[in-house]
C-alpha cells in the first residue's frame, strides 16, 4: 500500500506525457507553406535592444510567404542607439517609430505594443515579436497558417529558449505541459484557464480590438497572460504551440540579468502573497524533497520510505525530460536537477515579493 503514495507523482507526469503528445506544432516540413493572402503586421517594441536586436531584424526581413507583410518598429525612448541602429540595418524597408513618453499608469511594454498595433493600419493579423526571437524564414508563414486552420484569436508559438538560465528556462513550458491540459484551455471560456509566451504571439486584429488590445492590460507586469485572459473575457479562443524549430529565443545572456528579469514579474504570477506561498511550498514538497529524502531515508533505515522517495524523483525526473524532448530543450542532465531548478524558483519568488514591498523593481532603468 505504501506504493499508492506515488499516484500524486505518476499522475502529473502522466498528464505531461498526455500533453506532450498532444502539443500542437509548428509545421516542420521542408515542404513551402501556402503564401499568406492576409495583411500581416510584424510588431516589434524595442528599448535598449542594440546589443541584441540585429539577427531580430534580419529573420524579420528574411520570411517567406507573406506577401502582405509590413514591419513596425518602435523605438521606446532608448538610450544606447537603437533607432541608429535599426536605421542602418533596415533603411526603409520597416516603419519605425519615435515612442511617445510613457503616460501615467501605463508600464512600457504594453504601451509600445499599443502603439505598435494603431501603426498596423488595416492589418488583418498581428504578429508581436520580442527582440531577442529570431524566426525561421518560413515561420511567420507556419504560425499564421496553424492560427487559422485552429481558428483561433490568439496564438503563441513558443520558440526554443538558448542561453543563460538552463536550469530555470525550462520551468515555464514544464508548468503548461504538467499541470494546464492544454486542450481543454483552447475550449474553456474560463480566462483563469489560460497561458501565453509574450516572446512571440500571433494575434486577430478584430479580436484584439474586441479585447481591448494593450489599454486592457496597461498595468500588467505579465502583459502576455492578461491580454489572453482578456481576449477569453471578449469571447476569443487561444492556443499555444511548440515552435522550437521554427524560432529561438535568447532572453538572457547573463545570470544577472536572468535573476533581474524573474524577479520583476514572479509576484504578478500568483495573484497574491498567499498564493505564492502555498504554491512554492506545493512545488517544494513534490519536486525538492524527495530527492533530499532519498538519501536521508535510506541511512536512518527506513528503506521503503527511501524507495518511495526514490519513485517520485524518478518520476519527477521523468516529467522534466518528457517537457524538454516536446519542447526541444536539453533533457539531460538538466532533468537529473529538477530539485535544484524548484529551489531557485522558490528563491526568486521570494525575492520578487521582498523587493516589491520595498518598492525596488525596476526594469531597463524604469521603476515598477
Amino acid at each position: 500500500m505504501i506504493w499508492l503514495l506515488l499516484l500524486p507523482w505518476a499522475a502529473l507526469t502522466a498528464h505531461t506525457a498526455v500533453n506532450a503528445a498532444l502539443l500542437r506544432r509548428l509545421r516542420t516540413t521542408t515542404e513551402t507553406p501556402n503564401e499568406i493572402t492576409e495583411k500581416v503586421a510584424v510588431l516589434l517594441p524595442l528599448r535598449n535592444e542594440a546589443d541584441r536586436v540585429t539577427p531580430c531584424l534580419e529573420a524579420l526581413l528574411a520570411q517567406r510567404d507573406v506577401p502582405n507583410l509590413t514591419i513596425h518598429v518602435l523605438d521606446d525612448n532608448s538610450t544606447d542607439g537603437t533607432a541608429e541602429l535599426v536605421r542602418s540595418i533596415v533603411g526603409d524597408k520597416v516603419n519605425l517609430i519615435a515612442g511617445a513618453p510613457l503616460p501615467h499608469g501605463w508600464l512600457g511594454k504594453p504601451h509600445a505594443c499599443q502603439q505598435l498595433a494603431a501603426a498596423a493600419g488595416d492589418a488583418d493579423v498581428l504578429s508581436f515579436v520580442d527582440a531577442d526571437v529570431i524566426l525561421g524564414p518560413h515561420a511567420l508563414a507556419r504560425a499564421t497558417t496553424m492560427f487559422r486552420e485552429i481558428r483561433v484569436t490568439l496564438l503563441s508559438p513558443y520558440p526554443k529558449i538558448t542561453g543563460t538560465g538552463r536550469l530555470l528556462q525550462p520551468l515555464l513550458q514544464w508548468s503548461w505541459i504538467t499541470f494546464l491540459p492544454l486542450r481543454l484551455m483552447e475550449r474553456s471560456p474560463r480566462p483563469s484557464l489560460a497561458a501565453a509566451g509574450g516572446q512571440w504571439l500571433v494575434i486577430d486584429r478584430a479580436g484584439y480590438e474586441r479585447a481591448g488590445g494593450h489599454a486592457a492590460v496597461r498595468a500588467e507586469i505579465l502583459e502576455d497572460i492578461a491580454l489572453a485572459r482578456q481576449i477569453k473575457r471578449a469571447g476569443g479562443r487561444i492556443a499555444l504551440a511548440d515552435a522550437s524549430h521554427q524560432a529561438t529565443c535568447r532572453m538572457y545572456t547573463s545570470w544577472r540579468d536572468l535573476t533581474a528579469g524573474y524577479t520583476k514579474s514572479l509576484w504578478a504570477s500568483f495573484g497574491s502573497g498567499p498564493a505564492a506561498a502555498f504554491v512554492v511550498v506545493f512545488l517544494l514538497f513534490l519536486y525538492a524533497l524527495p530527492a533530499a529524502a532519498t538519501p536521508i531515508l535510506a541511512v536512518t533505515g527506513f528503506s521503503r520510505a527511501s524507495l518511495v522517495a526514490l519513485g517520485a524523483y524518478v518520476l519527477a525526473v521523468a516529467g522534466r525530460a518528457i517537457t524538454a524532448y516536446a519542447t526541444g530543450a536539453r533533457a539531460w542532465p538538466d532533468a537529473l536537477a529538477h530539485p535544484v531548478s524548484v529551489i531557485l524558483f522558490a528563491w526568486l519568488t521570494a525575492r520578487s515579493f521582498a523587493l516589491r514591498r520595498r518598492g525596488a523593481l525596476t526594469w531597463r532603468g524604469r521603476s515598477l
